[in-house]
């Protein structure tokens, strides 16, 4: 199994990062369009979510990004070190009172992009896989 990871301070700006690993993993694993559009909301997506809500915003905690790779999927695995989150209830963006409200629909999103979505660690830990 092909493996890479790094590591970001919670630094709004360093999603760039974030996209430059997900561009050379497309590169280095000849990930195709489809899938790679997935990806890379999908996992900027959850990034954001560990810089904002899981280490809010604090510059002196990380963020790790780990891609594994399989013969029939890609896996990538986001952990904070927030406090976690109870992610078997949130708020429903689609019900209609939500719909005005600016957040809120990142899980929505990469549940919607993904093939597989993962919560561990209460949420410390978001594990996004997309079958190749």
């Amino acid at each position: 199994m092909d493996s890479m990871q790094i590591q970001i301070p919670s630094i709004s700006e360093n999603i760039r990062i974030v996209e430059s690993f997900i561009d050379n993993a497309k590169d280095q694993y000849s990930l195709d369009d489809d899938i790679y559009g997935n990806i890379m909301i999908a996992v900027t997506e959850s990034v954001n979510n560990a810089i904002q809500h899981g280490n809010k915003n604090n510059s002196t905690k990380n963020v790790i990004l780990r891609l594994l790779l399989d013969t029939d999927a890609i896996r990538f695995v986001i952990r904070d070190e927030g406090t976690g989150f109870d992610y078997n209830n949130l708020p429903d963006p689609t019900a209609p009172e939500n719909l005005d409200k600016p957040g809120g629909r990142g899980i929505f999103l990469m549940k919607n992009l993904c093939d597989e979505v993962a919560f561990n660690d209460e949420g410390r830990e978001v594990e996004l896989c997309f079958y190749i």
